[in-house]
Order: structure tokens, then C-alpha cells, then sequence
């Protein structure tokens, strides 16, 4: 459904990792963007790559379990040659086994402007619905942190 086929599911009971694949999954996304941070990484000799996923309260995603992430960690080993010279490359994915309420309350003690973010299905212009399973993860992470969402509107 991200993807322009059919609705975004709203209103949904939000289940954990072992519940289906939803229609709202992207084909190998995190993989284009971790193939694209490896290529960038070997050209300026970094050898760590830090990702956002996270595997504990997401949609169902495949992308985002620890297992994927150790996949590609030992995949950019073998298919680069900083990785076959002996510099192997990092993975981190700092956020991948916090719930929701922890990322909220780490990006609030960094200093983060959650008003700058959200990661709606569905938005109306610059609005989330607050209806689809991003909103509603992004509402209860905030609810369990005990902090305002800044663009929750009451």
C-alpha cells in the first residue's frame, strides 16, 4: 500500500514481530539504503554503519530483525574490498531492541525536536493521521515515555 496498491490499513490491531507482513512493507528498503551507506563507507574509509531499525516494536517488517542486520554486516565483508583486505565493515543499529517509549525518552535527553519528525503511511499535507500503525506506535511509545508528542493533536 505504500507502494500506491491499495489502502493504507488503519485502525488495525498492532501486533508484534510474529504477525504477517503488512501491505505497508517497502521491498529490500533497508537493504538499498544500507548497500548505498556501504558503497559511500568503502569510498571515505569508514568501516562503521549505523541504521534506525528496530525489532521490537515495529509493524512486521523483515527488514528490521537482528538477524537481517548480522546478514548484512557479514554480506558487506564478503562483497567489498575493504572487507576481503581484512577492514571489515560494522553494522550498528543502536535502536533495535529499545521499545518506542525508550527512543522517546533517549532522543528527549539528546535533545531531540520531535516536532521535526514523523513517520506517517498516510499523511495529509504536513498532518499524520494518527490512524495507521506508525502513528499509532509513534502515540504509544510517547503515551508509555510519559512525553508530549508535539504534533499530536488533541
Amino acid at each position: 500500500s505504500l507502494l500506491g496498491d491499495g489502502d493504507i490499513p488503519k485502525d488495525r490491531a498492532l501486533r508484534g514481530p510474529d504477525s504477517e507482513i503488512p501491505s505497508t512493507y517497502v521491498p529490500a528498503r533497508n537493504t538499498i539504503f544500507l548497500s548505498l551507506a556501504l558503497g559511500w563507507a568503502e569510498v571515505v574509509g569508514a568501516q562503521t554503519i549505523v541504521i534506525g531499525v528496530n525489532a521490537l516494536d515495529y509493524s512486521g517488517y523483515p527488514d528490521c530483525r537482528p538477524e537481517y542486520i548480522e546478514a548484512f554486516e557479514r554480506l558487506a565483508s564478503l562483497a567489498t574490498r575493504a572487507g576481503v583486505e581484512g577492514r571489515p565493515f560494522r553494522i550498528l543499529a543502536p535502536l533495535q531492541h529499545l521499545t518506542k517509549a525508550e527512543i522517546i525518552r533517549l532522543g528527549t535527553r539528546l535533545g531531540l525536536d520531535y516536532g521535526l519528525t514523523h513517520s506517517c503511511y498516510a499523511p495529509a499535507t504536513d498532518t499524520p493521521c494518527g490512524r495507521c500503525d506508525s502513528c499509532r506506535l509513534r502515540a504509544t511509545g510517547f503515551d508509555e515515555a510519559g512525553v508530549t508528542d508535539p504534533l499530536r493533536r488533541v
